[in-house]
């Protein structure tokens, strides 16, 4: 990601945003659960971005206390390139790996995501 000019969490967040399709909008909120962030880092992330001219927060006409965060067209032509780069490099990465071991690997991973979206919180 650094070729174009993005850290990890700030692709991270424009992948999200493009992969959640027209108007390539979410709250906050959801992307702080989905990315795994605090409230304070997604924010941070949120600034850069904005700033950088990628991503508006734009108003929520169902609920006057929250905004979203949507891609702009220039956040959206990099989020494209960026998804497409990403994944050109993963297949690369792949490449020499049986696609048994990729679905066992698949399957392992979903049973432990399932696992942990059931445990209590401490």
């Amino acid at each position: 990601m650094a070729e174009f000019g993005l850290t990890y969490a700030e692709f991270d967040v424009l992948a999200a945003l493009f992969r959640a399709g027209p108007p390539h909008r979410l709250k906050p909120s959801e992307l702080s659960r989905a990315l795994f962030l605090t409230t304070g880092g997604i924010s941070n992330v949120l600034q850069r971005l904005s700033a950088a001219g990628h991503i508006e927060r734009v108003e929520n006409p169902g609920d006057g206390r929250s905004r979203w965060v949507q891609l702009t067209p220039d956040g959206r032509q990099l989020a494209e390139t960026t998804v497409h780069a990403a994944g050109r490099v993963h297949a690369r990465v792949m490449a020499g790996v049986p696609e048994n071991a990729i679905r066992q690997a698949a399957d392992a991973l979903r049973e432990i995501n399932a696992l942990v979206g059931r445990a209590p919180l401490p």
